[in-house]
Parts: C-alpha cells; structure tokens; sequence
C-alpha cells in the first residue's frame, strides 16, 4: 500500500514539474515573440534572456558587432563546452491582412502558437533557456560548461553574428566542444529528423561586358546577353558532381539576371548574373570556381566574377553529442530520429570549423517564414524536456576531457 501511495505521489510530482515546464516555455515563447525583432533588431529579447541567465547564476556576455546584437551565456567551467546555439532575429510577417492573427501578437488556437518566429526559431530558444535554468538547478555543481549564444543576425546578411563570435572566440582560444542548433528541423512529427551536416553555400556574381548600341545595327555593336547565353546554359546543363553518402549532387542555380538600360531600342553594354552553388563534400569550392571560369572563358565572353562562400559543408556522423539528441528524442518524442544534411544553411557552420561536433534539432518546419507561422503548444515541452536530457547526458558526470 505504502509503495503505491509513494509511486502515486512520484506521478503526481513528475507531472507538476512537467506542466510547470510546460507553462515556462510557453510564457517565455509568447513573451519573446510579442517583440518585433526584425533581422537584425533583436527588439529586447536577449536582454530578456540575458537577465533571467544571470539569476540562475549564469555569466551574461554581450557582444555586439555593427547593428547586431549577439549573447553569450555560460555556467560552469574547464573541460569540454556544450553550446546551445540560436537566434533571436525573424524575418519580415509580409502581407499583415493575410494573417489569421497579428503577426507579433500571439494567440493560440487549437493546440497551436500563432505569431511571427514561434516555430523559427522563439520556441526553440525558450526551451533552451528552461532547459539550461532547469539543469543548472538539479546539477549545479556539473561537469564542463553549459552554454547559450544567441545573435540577431541569423535571418540577415549573417556577416556580424555567430560568424564575428566565432572569430572572436578563435582569438581568445574560446572552444565549443559540442554545439546543439536548435533550427527547426522535424517534417511533420518533432524528432522525426535532425540535420547532422548542411551543404556549403557558393555565390558568384558575374558581370559580363558588351557594346552597346541600337538595336536596329546589331553589327555596331555586342550583345552581352546573346553573347552569355550559351555559356549560360552550358553551365544549367552540367553535372557538377555525383554526391556522396551523406551529400545529394552538387546543384547549381541561377537566381538573378538583369540588362537594359530601360529602353526597348537599345543593346545593353552589360549583364549581370546571380548565380548560386549547393555543395557537399564531393567537390570543393575552388574547384567549382575553376569549371565555372573555365566554361566562360570558353565561350569568349568579357567577364568579371567575384565569388562568396558564405559557408563550407560540415558533417557530425558520430559522437558524443549525436549519441544523446537520439536518445532524448526516442525517450520524449518517442520515435527514432531520421539523419541527414538537407536544407539550407545555418549558423552551425561557423561553429563546426571550431572542432564541434554539432546537430541540429527543433520544431516542425512547415510554416516557418509562411503567413500564419506556428509551433506545435505540447511541441514546446517536448523539446525543453530533450534539450535538458541531451545537456545532462553529454555534460552530468560524464565528462572524459
């Protein structure tokens, strides 16, 4: 009789602090979304976040390059760093009317956050934030350092957030051992696939000079875009490479093409061309970079390019870190998580090169940056109670370095 009444009041215990989680997160969501932070006005948010880490006895580190605003919070020290990593920038609502709802007014219906970043990404960094505060009150004296950083400069150009942190870190010898991103990554059911890796993100801008003239004496002059074209296509056509076992093929994609002068009775002098590589580890970027100028060299044209690689391909097939999201997630989410490297970018490649080991997991992304955007209410829980449960398994007396 003594062990059911003890077994009933451990229920009762386990489901108190769940709903309070679960009331945590979704307060710190909503709170964290009512602010309109527009990449790359983070609008208050990691002040917020900031203070709340602070009385949890964490040390608050703000770093600001130009207009961005980025946050480092850590507790604990010596041996190895884990790193939550997110941001607290969205993107812009688009057409108000069309919403069901304000955008930056958040309601919730049938089960469902409403509002502009619930999914991309407030209710991860909500749940990272409990999750953190939760862990550091039942293991305050843990292994290793348990850590958040945040920018608002993830949505944007990305040139002064988590990228200016990791350089800054570089040069105070700053590491991060492994770092859990929390973009949202499930298809239709959270935890049903995480992101161990993205692709590489080549741009090239090519300006491809002509003559002008009227278009009535075509002979007067050089047509930049008859004369690009064939290149052009020869390019769409090719077979960059076959991809490999954790990589698709290597896509290329012409994104932007503008000439003219305005006119409809002129040949421009110029074109230019946006275009845009998808890599993996099948082929390197100088590489591409060399078929490409090769290709217009090929064809005559008199050009100009100028490349940005705004992030290298990284891959986390094993470790430590992988080890704990897949058994956090089978445990709270009960499924077995699906690996892959597909997507986008995302701020994990500025911290990989680190020597992290890093994966990505959060909520279902069907209406990130859609009207409407959403997250799942019992998602928010979930993914507080995993995130609490990957820190303790790689951080809670485990530690090897």
């Amino acid at each position: 009789m003594d062990r059911v009444v003890l077994n009933r009041e451990a229920m009762n215990k386990e489901t108190m602090n769940k709903e309070t989680m679960n009331r945590e997160v979704l307060e710190l969501t909503i709170e964290l979304c009512r602010r309109k932070s527009l990449t790359p006005n983070d609008a208050g948010c990691q002040d917020l976040i900031g203070e709340r880490l602070r009385a949890a006895g964490f040390s608050v580190e703000s770093l600001r390059f130009g207009e961005v605003d980025n946050l480092w919070a850590s507790h604990g020290g010596g041996g190895s760093v884990f790193c939550f990593l997110g941001h607290t920038d969205v993107v812009p609502a688009g057409d108000v009317a069309s919403w069901s709802s304000p955008p930056f007014q958040p309601v919730i219906r049938d089960g469902m956050l409403y509002a502009r970043g619930a999914a991309d990404m407030k209710g991860s960094v909500a749940a990272m934030v409990v999750a953190l505060e939760r862990f550091v009150a039942a293991h305050p004296q843990h292994a290793g350092v348990a850590g958040l950083l945040l920018t608002s400069d993830e949505e944007g150009i990305a040139a002064d957030g988590v990228k200016r942190v990791a350089e800054a870190f570089g040069q105070r010898e700053q590491r991060i051992h492994y770092c859990l991103v929390g973009e949202p990554s499930a298809s239709s059911q959270l935890g049903d696939r995480i992101r161990i890796g993205r692709r590489g993100s080549l741009h090239g801008h090519l300006k491809v000079r002509g003559v002008q003239g009227h278009v009535a004496y075509p002979e007067k002059a050089l047509n930049p875009i008859h004369h690009a074209m064939p290149a052009l296509i020869e390019l769409a056509a090719m077979r960059w490479d076959e991809g490999n076992a954790h990589f698709p093929a290597t896509t290329f994609q012409i994104s932007n093409v503008h000439a003219g002068t305005g006119a409809t009775n002129v040949i421009p002098a110029e074109l230019l061309v946006d275009f845009n590589f998808r890599f993996g580890t099948a082929s390197g970027a100088e590489d591409l970079m060399r078929q490409v100028e090769a290709v217009l060299t090929h064809h005559n044209l008199d050009y100009r390019i100028r490349w940005d690689v705004s992030g290298s391909p990284f891959l986390t097939s094993k470790g430590r870190l992988l080890e704990a999201v897949g058994t956090a997630i089978q445990t709270y989410c009960k499924i077995l998580p699906v690996a892959d490297t597909g997507g986008g970018t995302s701020d994990g490649r500025f911290i990989a090169p680190m020597g992290a080991e890093v994966v990505e997991f959060g909520p279902v992304n069907d209406s990130i940056h859609k009207i409407d955007e959403h997250v799942r209410v019992d998602d928010l829980d979930l993914l507080a109670l995993s995130y609490e449960g990957i820190l303790s398994e790689v951080l809670d007396g485990r530690e090897q370095h």
